[in-house]
């Protein structure tokens, strides 16, 4: 809309000397006359004007008129769109507030309004005047008319002073005084150890109430699963004791019981995860033999920060026994008590290295180890040709928990070979993307390691035998014991990858995932669900080493809604989803009997620290701007006026946008008003007519 042209006139000077000279004439011509008026000279009066109408020129008069173009005054309409503002009706009243200001400031031909919104910030909480800095960047100060800002008062980034220096009127969306119920977390550990507890601090408070208020429940539940429910009283801190039982996140929900009248339930909760990691896992490697591949897995173990490591070699075999009496060998005797009876059980997993049965060991103590892969332990045997022989571990109880044993006959295969991954390897994440791997899918391509040149034939094997030979027969076999965990590599070659020989191959990523694999670390698990929230996302990730492996999942969001997902093979049994996932709380996956959970949001979210609407946060900064604050639950929105600089910009029932007069000059026109062919003669006739009547 254009805005007619206003003509504005004014004097203005343009002086032909500097301001400095022009007052020293000044001061001269006062004196002249001072001195005739001493004297009463007759021409004092005319000499008086002479002077004045002298300076008069010498300043520039001119009769100046602009002609100007008016500019429309802005004014910022601010829309809180917070997590808070989901809360009751506050969005339908903040919306019907919108609608109101913008039809109101439609009707003002001389007021331009913008309107902008508030979204989520997350763990900043309501950044709106971070919003409104952004918006004023685009605003000439000079006509900003003020900001209306629509929001419950629980801002988070107020400043100390109303931005642009405008007037600001609050709009909130509320009824005054109200109640709330809170569950606050006061300490909640990233992370515990397995097999020990955490303790999580916590407290409820009531927020608004005028007296004390009585005890709530306070319910806790884990991954899902009821856990705990006590009745606690309010404003007092509560200690939890949550242990963790496993490797991996922990989902801990936990629930305050609602207080009568309340302004919403959506903070009575809270979600913390817990990341549960193992302790310094110890690990007990014996080598039957000193052998090139010995180093390769000391370093192997050593290099794991996470790993204690105790390895014993058998230097002297029992059969190698030349009398020599003990107190003259420098070797360490053999702890076999220690070992195998005594601290077994301390070991997460044992490896045996080309080990074998020389009476070193006594029946009952391999029945021991076998007994604690039973319990939850785990083994590891990299086998040679010993396993063949007499003395073959297969032949001892510890055979019961292997995977396999030797074939009957001809067990010892020597010979180059290069080992494959089989189709459940590739699925597999112990061998999954190992590099240098046959690729999945090409049954013809060999893979590019180096090769081995000995391997154990073995008999039936059982569990998941995840290398070949290109033949087919099995080279790694992993298993699943009660509680625990066997491998079998049947050749003792590996360290052949390690030396590099022929293109080597990954011998070192290949041990540790089946030592971490065998010691149930999370991310190796074969057939696995996992969930997990990072960025208002959530990640789905389903493992399988079934090759018809379901591709949906379904999602429980934290109201209880449900939805299908689809998921996607990234590669051979991996498959992932992500779908968005903005409301706090406990997110529930579930896909046939396996079932994942994931925590949604911080644990104190400051956006639903007080879900109460406040004027204590915002209301002084606007009533110090000239503003003011307005209740819209319950009564009308108020009526927007236009005022001036120098008058309130809020009232009872009311809010006002100034008048800024901010304007664009088009056209000046300037008219001398004492121009020099007028000046100069009367400023010479009154001197000469001065000097006439003095002469007399």
């Amino acid at each position: 809309m254009m805005h007619p042209e206003q003509a504005i006139a004014a004097i203005r000077f343009d002086p032909l000397l500097p301001a400095w000279l022009l007052a020293v004439l000044g001061a001269l011509c006062l004196a002249v006359v001072a001195i005739g008026l001493w004297r009463r000279g007759s021409g004092t009066l005319l000499r008086l004007a002479g002077f004045a109408v002298l300076l008069a020129w010498l300043s520039g008069p001119r009769l100046v008129r602009e002609t100007r173009e008016p500019l429309r005054d802005i004014g910022l309409l601010v829309v809180d769109q917070s997590a808070s503002m989901q809360v009751g009706d506050r969005a339908a009243l903040a919306e019907a507030a919108r609608r109101s200001v913008e039809a109101q400031a439609a009707r003002f031909p001389g007021l331009e309004l913008r309107t902008i919104t508030v979204p989520e910030a997350g763990s900043a909480g309501t950044q709106l005047f971070a919003a409104i800095d952004r918006a004023l960047a685009d605003i000439p100060r000079s006509r900003l008319a003020g900001t209306i800002a629509i929001t419950d008062g629980q801002i988070h980034d107020v400043p100390a002073a109303a931005p642009g220096g405008a007037p600001l009127n609050v709009l909130l969306t509320g009824r005054g005084e109200e109640t709330d119920r809170r569950l606050r977390v006061i300490e909640a550990p990233g992370y515990g150890i397995v097999g020990k507890s955490v303790i999580l601090r916590v407290a409820i408070d009531d927020l608004g109430t005028t007296g004390r208020t009585g005890p709530a429940t306070l319910t806790i539940r884990r991954d899902g699963q009821p856990f705990a429910s006590e009745s606690v009283p309010v404003g007092t801190e509560q200690r939890i004791e949550i242990p963790i039982t496993r490797a991996g996140p922990t989902v801990i929900e936990m629930a305050a019981s609602p207080l009568a009248g309340e302004i919403s339930p959506l903070n009575n909760r809270a979600v913390v995860e817990i990341d549960g990691v193992r302790d310094r896992l110890r690990v007990l490697l014996i080598s039957g033999e000193p052998h090139p591949g010995e180093r390769t897995w000391r370093r192997l173990l050593k290099a794991d920060p996470s790993v204690d490591l105790v390895h014993f070699t058998i230097l002297r075999p029992p059969e190698k026994d030349d009398r020599t009496p003990l107190n003259e060998l420098a070797l360490i005797a053999f702890p076999v008590r220690e070992l195998f009876v005594d601290k077994i059980g301390e070991f997460d997993l044992i490896i045996l290295d080309r080990f074998q049965n020389r009476g070193l060991l006594p029946l009952t103590y391999l029945a021991n180890i076998a007994n604690r892969v039973r319990q939850g332990g785990a083994l590891l045997m990299s086998v040679g040709p010993e396993f063949a022989g007499p003395a073959s571990l297969a032949s001892t109880p510890l055979g019961t928990v292997l995977p396999g044993a030797p074939a009957p006959f001809d067990a010892v295969v020597d010979g180059r070979f290069r080992p494959w991954v089989t189709d459940l390897g590739q699925r597999h994440p112990v061998t999954e993307g190992l590099t240098g791997a046959n690729p999945p899918g090409d049954p013809a391509k060999a893979p590019d390691w180096g090769p081995w040149y000995r391997r154990i034939e073995p008999g039936p094997v059982t569990g998941d035998v995840l290398l070949r030979t290109r033949d087919g027969n099995p080279l790694l076999a992993l298993d699943r014991v009660g509680e625990g965990r066997t491998a079998l590599l049947l050749s003792d070659q590996i360290w052949l990858w390690s030396r590099g020989h022929d293109g080597g191959g990954p011998q070192a990523e290949l041990l540790r995932r089946i030592a971490h694999w065998l010691m149930r670390e999370p991310e190796l698990e074969e057939n696995a669900l996992t969930a997990r929230v990072a960025g208002g996302r959530l990640r789905i990730e389903s493992r399988s080493t079934d090759a018809t492996a379901p591709d949906s999942a379904t999602v429980t969001g934290p109201d209880g809604g449900t939805e299908t997902v689809r998921l996607h093979e990234d590669s051979p049994g991996r498959f992932t989803a992500q779908r968005a996932a903005s409301v706090p709380g406990v997110w529930q996956v579930t896909q046939g009997t396996r079932t994942a959970y994931a925590a949604a949001g911080a644990a104190n979210p400051p956006e639903l620290a007080d879900l109460r609407a406040t004027a204590g946060l915002a209301g002084p900064l606007a009533r110090a701007s000239g503003g003011g604050v307005h209740w819209l639950a319950g009564a009308e929105v108020p009526e927007l006026r236009r005022t001036e600089d120098d008058r309130a910009a809020s009232g009872s029932g009311w809010i006002g946008l100034r008048r800024r007069h901010d304007h664009v000059v088009t056209g000046v026109a300037a008219l001398p008003l004492l121009p020099g062919w007028l000046s100069l003669p009367v400023v010479l006739g009154l001197l000469v007519g001065a000097w006439r009547r003095e002469g007399r």
